[in-house]
C-alpha cells in the first residue's frame, strides 16, 4: 500500500483526494499516468459525495493506493447507498459521465459493496506496459470476503487490500471476487 486517506464527505474536499493521490504517485514514482489517476479518483470522489451516504453530516470517504505488479490500484471506499455503481452512456446528458471515463481511461474498474459501504475501484497500467491493458474496461462487481483483516485504517478496511494481505500477496484482485455487473443506465 502507497497510501490512505480519510476525508470528510463534502464537495471542497474533492481537491484534498486530488492532491493526494497526485503526491503519492509522485512521491512513490510508479510510473503510471498520473493525471488520468487524479482524473478518476476526483470523478468517483464526486459521486460518492454527491450519490452516496458519505456526503451526508459525518460521512466520510476513504482514497487508498496500491503499488500492483505494472501499474496502480486505486480504491475509493464510500459509507454506501441504496443503488450500485451505474455508467451513463448518454453523452449529451448534462452529468453522469464519472463513470463513463473510468471505463474508457482504466486498464480495469469494478466496485464491491457491503453493509458498510462501496469500494469504486480501478487499475491504471505502467507507462510500459503494453497497449492491450488500455482497452476499455467493463465493472466488476463482487462479494467482500468471509473474513476481512485490518486495512490501511482500522475502522474502514477495504475489500481489496484486506483480501491481498490475507494471501500476502500484495495488489491481487482474487478471481472469486469478479462477478460481471450491469452498465446500462
Amino acid at each position: 500500500m502507497l497510501g490512505s486517506l480519510t476525508i470528510p464527505g463534502r464537495p471542497e474536499q474533492v481537491a484534498t483526494a486530488r492532491t493526494f493521490v497526485s503526491r503519492t504517485l509522485s512521491s512513490y514514482q510508479v510510473g503510471t499516468d498520473k493525471d488520468a489517476a487524479t482524473l478518476l479518483t476526483s470523478e468517483i470522489v464526486t459521486n460518492a459525495v454527491q450519490h452516496t451516504k458519505s456526503g451526508v453530516d459525518g460521512g466520510t470517504v476513504t482514497i487508498v493506493v496500491i503499488g500492483v505488479p505494472h501499474g496502480v490500484l486505486v480504491e475509493i471506499i464510500d459509507d454506501g447507498s441504496a443503488g450500485t455503481p451505474i455508467v451513463k452512456g448518454d453523452l449529451y446528458a448534462a452529468e453522469g459521465h464519472g463513470l463513463f471515463l473510468v471505463q474508457h481511461l482504466a486498464a480495469q474498474w469494478g466496485y464491491l459493496r457491503d453493509p458498510a459501504g462501496t469500494t469504486v475501484w480501478f487499475r491504471l497500467p505502467a507507462a510500459d506496459e503494453p497497449q492491450l491493458a488500455l482497452e476499455p474496461a467493463h465493472p466488476q462487481a463482487g462479494s467482500p470476503p468471509a473474513g476481512r483483516a485490518s486495512g490501511p485504517d482500522d475502522s474502514r478496511p477495504t475489500h481489496l487490500w484486506a483480501v491481498a494481505i490475507q494471501r500476502g500477496v500484495r495488489g491481487v484482485i482474487p478471481p472469486e471476487l469478479i462477478e460481471p455487473a450491469s452498465t446500462s443506465a
